[in-house]
């Protein structure tokens, strides 16, 4: 017999700047569990992101080390 065909979990978006792609940053981060504490430090990465480059949209900045990586 065959095997059953599980589904994958879809990563939701994150609920501060509405991306995916930041949802799946958090869960990289993330130790143990501690999605909340991943998300603190994320947050206050783009927060220090906004502040040093003078961007108005740190997405900007983090989509384009994404690109870069």
């Amino acid at each position: 017999m065959r095997r059953k065909v599980t589904n994958r979990n879809i990563v939701g978006p994150d609920s501060v700047y509405n991306s995916e792609k930041v949802g799946k940053f958090v869960n990289y981060i993330m130790l143990r569990g501690q999605k909340e504490t991943a998300r603190g430090i994320v947050y206050e990465a783009m927060d220090i992101i906004k502040e040093s480059a003078k961007v108005e949209d740190p997405m900007e900045v983090f989509e384009t080390a994404l690109k870069n990586s």
